[in-house]
């Protein structure tokens, strides 16, 4: 069986340089499980890994989109059980590295996730025409409406996955949070990376504000200019925040503000998923010293 390390935790607490260091020390190639570095053009608001990083290791599931397609859970784990068998029919180590959730359990569970294709175009239709006719409060009260269980678990107040939790129940007829495994894909061994709070939070905040000095601007007025095309792209946190300033209904600093209170409160739905979700190794960087050193022990053991 395939052995795959996947390195999780919060927003900006440092797993692209863990799994970068680690991918050259192993010889090993990454898979972005981020949900928004698929699309290519949104660079800075996705903290992609830069063009030299890009080029220094091979990275899978990075800029294979346009902004206006759609992505679901269901294509990311089609396309990441294809990169691990890629990876390792070549002798090397695939190292996910990402922190959208249930795109990595779907794929430690080997989630079913219902449906063909045929009905699963069927529904996507029908869901987002819902989306387009009363926004998001329309999808909450149609998952209320189907699987109010649903309601409990997921994050409400993320379009993408309130629509994947209707599509699944309509697909399926079983809640997103009934969802079958299947046999188990590789062998996983789970990273976490952690920190203090206010560390992280400062951490987080800085961030924003190197994102503004790299050009995030810019990248956001386009997606802006072109909210109706990318009804999935255009939800990126980083994005959606400022269109009021190009609105001109909000200043910039109050736009920022925002980015980096929802930033937060992201980070925090992060830790409370991986949590409860899977069983991760956790390291706090703040109080662990050496902790890299002590990872690539543990990663090492691992592969043997």
């Amino acid at each position: 069986m395939e052995k795959v390390i996947a390195i999780v935790g919060p927003t900006a607490v440092g797993k692209s340089d863990l799994g970068m260091k680690l991918a050259q020390r192993f010889s090993g190639e990454i898979i972005s499980g981020d949900s928004m570095q698929i699309y290519r053009g949104l660079d800075i608001g996705t903290a992609k890994d830069s063009p030299e990083e890009l080029r220094a290791v091979k990275h899978h599931l990075v800029d294979i989109c346009d902004v206006d397609q759609r992505y679901t859970v269901k294509d990311f784990q089609a396309n990441a059980t294809k990169s691990i068998k890629q990876i390792t029919s070549e002798g090397k180590i695939p190292f996910i590295v990402g922190g959208t959730g249930f795109y990595l359990n779907s794929l430690l569970r080997n989630l079913d996730l219902g449906g063909d294709s045929d009905t699963d175009e069927k529904i996507r239709a029908s869901v987002l025409k819902i989306e387009q006719e009363s926004g998001l409060p329309g999808l909450q009260k149609e998952l209320a409406r189907i699987d109010p269980a649903a309601v409990e678990k997921i994050d409400m107040e993320n379009p993408r996955r309130v629509i994947r939790a209707i599509e699944v129940f309509k697909g399926s007829g079983h809640s997103i949070t009934e969802q079958e495994n299947g046999d188990t894909l590789a062998d996983f061994y789970i990273v976490g990376l952690t920190d203090d709070r206010p560390v992280l939070y400062d951490r987080i905040n800085r961030r924003v504000d190197k994102m503004v000095d790299m050009g995030l601007l810019d990248e956001a007025k386009t997606a802006f200019d072109r909210q109706d095309d990318i009804p999935q792209a255009k939800n990126g946190i980083g994005y959606k925040e400022l269109f009021p300033y190009f609105e001109g209904k909000s200043s910039l600093e109050d736009c920022l503000n925002e980015i980096k209170k929802n930033s937060r409160h992201f980070a925090k739905r992060q830790l409370t998923y991986f949590r409860n979700q899977m069983s991760v190794n956790w390291y706090n960087i703040s109080q662990t010293e050496n902790y890299v050193s002590e990872i690539e022990r543990k990663v090492a053991e691992f592969l043997e």
